[in-house]
Formats: C-alpha cells, structure tokens, sequence
C-alpha cells in the first residue's frame, strides 16, 4: 500500500532512520524521503537500495557499528535532526524461558534495546547543543503482552526499551528534545513470515496453524488483520514533524486492536 505524502513535509530536515532495508526500516526510510528529507540508514547487508537514501553497512548491534552509523551522518549530511529507532526483531527459538541460552538473551538486548542506547548516546548530544530534535523508539506490544512459547527474551527487552524511552524524555523534553515511542503489534513483513516458519518448525502443522496461534496467544486482533508497514511509517512520520510539537513521553499503540489479556 501507498501512503499520501506533503513532499515539502521534512524539507531541510536530516534523519536516521536504524535498520531500514526492509520490512518496516525500509517502510520508514520511503516515507521520509517521500517527505523530502535527506534520509540515512545502516544496515548489515544493503539489498535494493531505495533510490536518494545514504547507506552505511554497518552491525548495529555492535558498538562498532553504531559508531560507523554515526560518523557517517555527522560527515555525510553534517548532523541529524530526527532519530527512528526501527531496529528490532528476533530469532531465538522457540521452547520458552529454558531454551534461551546466554547468547539469546545477549543478541536480543543487543539487537532490540542497546543498539537504540548506544545510538542515542552518540547522536543526542548534537541535538542537545542545538536545543532541538525529536526521537521515535519502537517498541512493540510484546512488552506487555510476551508470548511465553517464543518472545520472553525480545519481550523483555522492548520493555526496558519502553521504560528507557520514558525516563530520557523526562530528562530531554526540558532540553527541547522530544521522545516518543510506536508500539505495534502484528506487523505483515518479511520477518512475520520467518516468524511463522519458526513456530511452525518448532511445533509441526501447517503455517497457517502457527499463524492462528499468534492471533489466539494474542486474544484476537478486532480488525482482523495485522498492520502495514506503511501504515506504522506513517505514525512514525507524524510524530517527527512539526504537527506533533505539543506530543512527548508518549507511547503509540498501534496494534488492530488486540485484546489484551494481561
């Protein structure tokens, strides 16, 4: 799907937006571009190039990584006024809290929590000497409503990513940078289908079986269906520009309305 677009929306303005090579990175990525703004994204492997977006091949969950990324951006486009926090997912196995080993627990911290930390902490302070910018973290539904089969360690992680995000906008909202975070729930990428598969693998049946798992460990979504990509970039996209300039500390659901069970 298209979202309408004010091509002069972000004119001027230089944003990072973290892992936007696909899925909802690369939903993101479109429409900040389709906005006007000078866009520049990392990822570990650059597939499909989205045509005017700066690349930089970079491991974010390193702390290599998120130095190159922000090297990159303070050389290439001389600062960044809008940060998107997109970075995210997991792949640990399935088999609950006593199949995730030591690393599982690393890579998902690594991958859903510092890899936002260790970028912020790096690119904030320019933002702070300039008194303005504004931040979105993504965090996600499961912080508060994990699936115990196959989300305790991503889970967890978003939700310190959910409670970090509202202790820094205390201490930046004064200072004239803005935080807010996206919450999604099911969200129709690429990696929903490896999602899929996972459980699929791990618990036999069909796809569309493990597809009806998550829809009933969730309670049920009230539109029947999970959101775009595009639909959430565009959430995104608002709560960067200046039409959301009286909106901070806030955490956006945006989840089809899932019955939450918790």
């Amino acid at each position: 799907m298209s979202v309408l677009a004010d091509p002069s929306e972000f004119a001027g303005q230089r944003v990072l937006v973290s892992g936007g090579t696909k899925g909802l990175g690369r939903a993101t990525v479109k429409r900040f571009v389709a906005g006007g703004a000078s866009v520049i994204t990392a990822a570990r492997t650059i597939k499909d190039p989205v045509e005017g977006v700066e690349y930089v091949q970079a491991d974010l969950t390193t702390a290599e990584g998120s130095d190159a990324l922000t090297k990159a951006a303070l050389e290439r486009l001389g600062g960044i006024d809008i940060l998107a926090h997109v970075l995210g997912g997991s792949a640990s196995p399935a088999g609950g809290f006593a199949a995730l080993t030591d690393d599982h627990w690393l890579a998902e911290l690594n991958l859903n929590l510092l890899a936002t930390v260790r970028l912020d902490r790096l690119l904030i302070p320019t933002m702070l000497e300039r008194g303005k910018g504004t931040v979105v973290h993504i965090t996600s539904i499961q912080s508060v409503l994990p699936l115990p089969e196959s989300t305790t360690g991503y889970a967890a992680a978003k939700a310190a990513l959910r409670t970090y995000s509202k202790s820094i906008s205390k201490e930046l909202g004064p200072k004239g940078v803005r935080i807010n975070s996206v919450s999604p729930g099911w969200i129709m990428t690429e990696a929903t289908a490896d999602f899929l598969e996972i459980l699929r693998a791990a618990n036999g049946g069909t796809v569309e079986e493990a597809r009806q798992s998550v829809l009933d460990a969730l309670g049920g979504i009230s539109i029947g269906r999970g959101a775009e990509p595009e639909e959430v970039a565009d959430l995104i996209a608002y709560l960067a520009s200046a039409r959301a300039a009286a909106i901070h500390g806030a955490e956006f659901v945006i989840d089809g309305g899932t019955i939450r069970t918790v």
